[in-house]
């Protein structure tokens, strides 16, 4: 008995566990191969990515939900631009942050246009000017300024012109359309000049764009800074490229003249393609970086042009996404939305509220300040404004690896998003 036993325990019950035990070993081999591949596609992808990851988690984190309105093209020009802004300044006054400021809003200041009656007189004549400081802009000049007392407005330096002359004069020489503007009745508006054109830094008469010499944009600079000084008093220390298309040329030259902040779209645009796009090399900027001649960026990459379709409820969705992000919300408008036809005029101005008021009532420790304010809280690393706290920087940071697509995207097909997943509830 005891033989067939054994007998039996040797030809199957060894066999058998062996076979089991090997089994499980190599269940358990492949997946630690698994497992270790899927770590590796993980580091990979983390890799590949640790650039724009890095950024992102060294950006600044705000405390708060932060709305400031980016107006730009203001100044030198139409002089309905008066009563526009005394309605804006009505408005922004009706409306206080948990702190008791009001609502504000930068102007992008032009300070000077074609002067064409001039012009027209004289059409021999080489480009003639008309300054914001002229008598004719004292409504717009006296608007502007009752905006900056009441602190409801903001400057910026947009440009002596919002085009570089000697290209809009060549461009006479060959475009009727641009000849006819140079000449015509009354105060002149940028708006109505092609569009490559109104990119002051760069020389687009023809396509694609050529730059400008180093020496000529110097002493642009060098004249607008101190025009802008002669009107307000003191030198411009944002500047906001018009069309934003510039170069290190340009900065390095404001940063010659004082200016020490740069509103971006989150990347640089130099020149205009064969088609007449702005084309730059895709760079990402982020706010609170600095170029190489050590001005500091901020990001305007959000729109509100009612003129153009824009509800409150598109800026309230990026009012949204940039306060997940831990971002201020810089609200790009344009003049043109509040010039012209009144009945579009008075609905723009009647979006503007409506958002604020919205904005307001979502989010109750909402701020108002001027982009000044958000630069100089960078600058300073103002721990009122801009939070130090890991588990908040965390969840910040994750909403923003969130918004880029293509990372994402390999993200979710990896599985590296559960992880991730995890890790924004734990911060949430």
């Amino acid at each position: 008995m005891r033989y067939w036993y054994w007998y039996w325990y040797r030809s199957v019950v060894i066999p058998r566990n062996s076979f089991i035990l090997i089994f499980n070993v190599t269940i358990q081999i492949w997946l630690g191969g698994i497992i270790i591949a899927w770590l590796l596609v993980q580091v990979m992808l983390l890799l590949a990515y640790r650039h724009i990851l890095v950024a992102y988690w060294r950006e600044p984190v705000f405390r708060y939900p932060i709305l400031v309105f980016e107006g730009d093209d203001w100044g030198a020009g139409p002089l309905e631009q008066a009563q526009a802004l005394d309605a804006l300044r009505q408005i922004l006054k009706s409306h206080r942050d948990q702190s008791g400021h009001y609502s504000v809003m930068t102007l992008g200041v032009i300070l000077s246009i074609a002067d064409t009656e001039a012009m027209r007189a004289d059409k021999e004549a080489e480009y003639i000017r008309l300054s914001l400081d002229h008598a004719r802009f004292e409504p717009v000049l006296a608007a502007m300024r009752a905006g900056i007392n009441e602190g409801v407005f903001t400057l910026q330096l947009h440009g002596m012109e919002h085009y570089w002359p000697p290209a809009v004069m060549a461009a006479a020489r060959i475009d009727a359309q641009v000849a006819a503007w140079l000449i015509k009745i009354g105060i002149a508006h940028s708006e109505e000049l092609p569009s490559r054109l109104q990119s002051r830094w760069i020389d687009a008469v023809s396509l694609p764009s050529q730059p400008l010499p180093e020496a000529e944009i110097y002493a642009a600079v060098v004249e607008e800074v101190k025009v802008y000084m002669q009107i307000f008093g003191a030198k411009p220390v944002i500047a906001v490229p018009t069309t934003f298309v510039w170069n290190n040329v340009v900065e390095r030259a404001w940063a010659s003249q004082g200016v020490s902040c740069v509103i971006t779209p989150g990347t640089r645009f130099e020149s205009r393609d064969g088609q007449g796009r702005p084309q730059g090399d895709g760079k990402l900027i982020l706010n609170g970086e600095r170029g190489e001649s050590g001005v500091m960026y901020l990001v305007r990459d959000k729109y509100f042009e009612p003129k153009l379709g824009h509800r409150a409820e598109k800026g309230l969705d990026a009012l949204a996404l940039q306060t997940e992000c831990g971002r201020p919300t810089l609200l790009e408008t344009h003049r043109f939305n509040f010039l012209g036809d009144p009945a579009q005029s008075k609905a723009a101005l009647a979006e503007l509220n409506r958002l604020l008021v919205e904005a307001r009532a979502h989010y109750s420790k909402l701020r108002f300040l001027s982009t000044h304010d958000i630069a100089e809280a960078i600058v300073s690393q103002d721990t009122s404004l801009i939070t130090i706290v890991p588990r908040v920087r965390l969840h910040a940071w994750l909403a923003r690896i969130s918004k880029v697509s293509r990372f994402w995207k390999l993200a979710r097909l990896t599985g590296l998003v559960v992880p991730l997943w995890l890790l924004r509830k734990w911060a949430a």
